[in-house]
């Protein structure tokens, strides 16, 4: 991997890269790019490039358009599935730069970058691994599944073993490491780990993965998606983040003597996610469909408390080799994977640093199944829920002090902006659910 100027252009030239990709997110995630020859490549690692922003997603008005990409030269890596006898592609992730050259502040990646130097600042290096889960169809639109597997099935019921297993060797080709791989409880939905990795790598792992996994299945003339609840009456898809943070070299979050392993800091940062969960819901959480999720009785986190091993909580804390320092982590569940991975980061690492910051207390860990709670034992523990529509997510963000220091003005009132037109789009939609059940009663 080059992580120099001077490193690219050597091993593009070794390589025979003849396009380069030069790729960047808008405020809700899309990935978004254009290509440049190998000729304009200094110029491109030197000053960057310019394009017309208007049209990106929560960048800038046609009267301020002019933005500048410029390339991360840790982020260049040849795209395995694009390279053949002719040459080969690669691509680079981008800061987003205003023409004076100062950051833009509608890149959600500086959004992500700004969070880090605060936990740097502080002493830690923010360190996550998501499990971004997804289903394959027959097309784009349809339901039609591939397979009726279930959770760990395998060939021949699992039929989408071999489309993962070919996402997995691009992604490691790419020097994106894998952890596991496996069929997810409902039927053609299933899921790819990524190894965990420091923050801003991992947002650019997961644009990459989730391009990965929708160009293998494109290949072999199937649908991928990552739409949070796609199918009725099954489970939806999550994108569970294990994450800690690490002080010099060690992992903070450890304490040998604790019942839990968890130090001090690990309660105050978990104290912090539970804190603030609402209000960062509407980045975690972003679209309306995502709320069709969140509901009880399908493994999807819906109640803010914490435990052991319950995986009914909005977060655990994993027990896989109890008592060993690198793997003392916490699980927060709520995520969806059809978010912005650069925000989404961005807003935990927040409300955890807060929680730290403050000294948060931790409530005690809820080890019974929440989903079995009656509404007078729900209340008696004092267990609030997340929001449970975007509109309920949009009234809780606007009240939120962290998600406007988080995100910045622009980005905030961008997405505020965004969500409160969806929301009115889908409430004045009249659905096929609606007119079935009303049509001819009324």
């Amino acid at each position: 991997m080059a992580k120099t100027k001077a490193e690219v252009l050597k091993l593009a030239d070794k390589l025979r890269v003849r396009t380069i990709r030069l790729w960047f997110t808008d405020v809700l995630g899309r990935l978004k790019g254009f290509a440049i020859t190998r000729s304009e490549l200094d110029e491109a690692l030197e000053s960057g490039m310019g394009f017309d922003g208007s049209s990106i997603e929560g960048f800038a008005r046609i009267e301020e358009s002019d933005m500048i990409a410029m390339p991360d030269p840790g982020t260049f890596c040849v795209l395995p599935w694009r390279t053949g006898e002719t040459g080969a592609e690669a691509r680079m992730f981008c800061d987003i730069l205003q023409p004076d050259g100062t950051p833009y502040a509608g890149d959600p990646r500086h959004v992500l970058k700004r969070a880090l130097a605060r936990a740097a600042k502080l002493g830690y290096a923010y360190m996550v691994g998501p499990e971004l889960e997804y289903f394959y169809f027959k097309d784009d639109t349809s339901l039609e599944v591939l397979d009726r597997g279930g959770y760990f099935d395998m060939a021949p019921i699992d039929l989408g073993s071999d489309l993962r297993r070919e996402t997995i060797q691009i992604l490691e080709c790419m020097g994106i490491q894998v952890e596991y791989d496996h069929h997810e409880v409902a039927p053609s939905q299933h899921e790819i780990d990524l190894r965990y990795a420091d923050g801003l790598t991992m947002a650019d792992n997961a644009m990459t993965y989730r391009l990965v996994v929708k160009d293998v299945a494109r290949k072999h003339g199937v649908y991928a998606t990552f739409m949070p609840k796609p199918i009725e009456g099954q489970n939806g898809s999550g994108m569970h983040v294990h994450q800690s943070l690490y002080r010099n070299g060690r992992n903070a979050f450890f304490e040998k003597g604790d019942p839990y392993h968890l130090s001090p800091v690990a309660k105050s940062f978990t104290a912090g996610i539970l804190r603030h969960a609402k209000e960062i819901c509407i980045i975690t959480n972003q679209w309306v469909n995502s709320y069709k999720r969140l509901i009880p009785g399908y493994e999807a986190p819906v109640y803010i408390s914490w435990a052991q091993r319950n995986r009914s909580t909005m977060v655990r804390v994993p027990m896989y080799k109890p008592g060993k320092e690198n793997a003392s982590r916490i699980e927060f569940r709520a995520p969806d994977p059809a978010c912005n991975p650069y925000l989404a980061f961005a807003v935990m690492l927040s409300a955890g640093l807060e929680g730290l910051e403050k000294k948060y207390k931790l409530a005690a860990p809820i080890e019974e199944d929440i989903f079995e709670f009656s509404p007078q034992k729900h209340e008696q523990a004092g267990i609030q829920t997340l929001p449970g529509s975007l509109y309920a997510a949009i009234l809780e963000a606007q009240r939120s002090d962290l998600l406007k220091k988080t995100l910045g003005d622009h980005i905030f009132g961008k997405i505020i902006e965004n969500k409160t037109i969806e929301w009115d789009n889908y409430r004045i939609h009249v659905s096929r659910y609606e007119l079935e059940k009303y049509l001819a009663t009324m």
